[in-house]
């Protein structure tokens, strides 16, 4: 499937920007999602599991994608949610909502609880809870979403210098580091405050080729402020390209940004990796009502 390709209007020092357009490889599954479901479902079918269970959070990306993907595939869905007190507000929730509406079934735990999440007395507890499943990690991350990931790039993309992704769980940057060519930097924007993420990132990445640009979190996890919200929108209107506020937002400011301060040589072309997450919006904008701050003026 060939991924659009758009160029921004950057005119400073010869920079060229252009941004792969991965939210577009599936209308429910996009970007990285698809990218990291791909051979783990194949796995799935081939080791004859009728289950996928995974983890997330309230507005997940990887838990709207599981449940559609799953129905898609003749799997049935369950989501370990991370916070007991969403259990009676599936409805007001427009991911969880999704997600039910595609088939998956919740478990809703503690913030203790889910911090077990890779405990393997608590998924022996799930199992007995649940039955047999193939077990997705929270974001997706394991060896076969890093082959998946390691598709986005191809040799047809050796004309960029600079290749720039947003970074969760580590999984969509390791991909992409492993088929970088080398005369390629890859660069990551983490969504998230912490430098572990360097050591996730070394489980699966087989290159020395990254780096880790870690101060545009914007306060961390889904944090978001009027300054950001402002730069979605203003992108979107000016380039009709939208942005989600956890990742691609933060990903794409800061790119910009390092280019006013003269971080990259002149002339650099720099590909930006869109990764999806446009799901989310709703959800935020949910959020950003009762803080009585702008809302995301984006249609997904």
């Amino acid at each position: 499937m060939k991924i659009p390709t758009h160029y921004l209007p950057i005119t400073k020092n010869g920079i060229s920007v252009a941004i792969r357009r991965e939210d577009l490889i599936h209308p429910f599954v996009s970007g990285n999602k698809f990218r990291k479901l791909k051979y783990n479902l194949l796995k799935a079918k081939e080791e004859g599991h009728a289950a996928l269970l995974t983890f997330g959070g309230a507005f997940s990306n990887h838990i709207a994608a599981v449940a559609f993907a799953g129905k898609e595939n003749g799997f049935k869905t369950i989501g370990i949610i991370r916070g007991d007190e969403l259990r009676d507000k599936i409805v007001e929730n427009p991911t969880l909502k999704f997600a039910q509406e595609n088939g998956m079934e919740f478990e809703f735990v503690s913030r203790t609880q889910y911090s077990d999440k890779e405990n393997p007395e608590f998924i022996e507890k799930l199992r007995h809870k649940f039955g047999d499943f193939y077990l997705i990690p929270e974001g997706g991350t394991n060896a076969l979403a890093v082959k998946g990931c390691e598709e986005i790039v191809t040799e047809e993309d050796s004309q960029f210098d600079y290749i720039c992704c947003a970074v969760g769980t580590g999984g969509t940057i390791s991909g992409i580091s492993n088929s970088a060519l080398p005369h390629q930097k890859v660069l990551g924007f983490p969504a998230l405050k912490g430098d572990f993420l360097k050591e996730e990132i070394r489980k699966f990445a087989t290159n020395e080729n990254w780096e880790l640009v870690t101060e545009y979190h914007f306060g961390g996890y889904g944090k978001v402020n009027a300054e950001l919200i402002d730069f979605i929108n203003n992108f979107n209107q000016n380039n009709n390209i939208p942005l989600d506020p956890v990742y691609t937002s933060k990903l794409t400011f800061g790119i910009l940004d390092k280019i006013e301060k003269d971080y990259f040589p002149a002339n650099s072309k720099i590909l930006i990796i869109h990764t999806g997450g446009l799901q989310g919006i709703e959800g935020m904008n949910k959020v950003l009502e009762k803080k009585q701050l702008p809302k995301i003026k984006i249609n997904v």
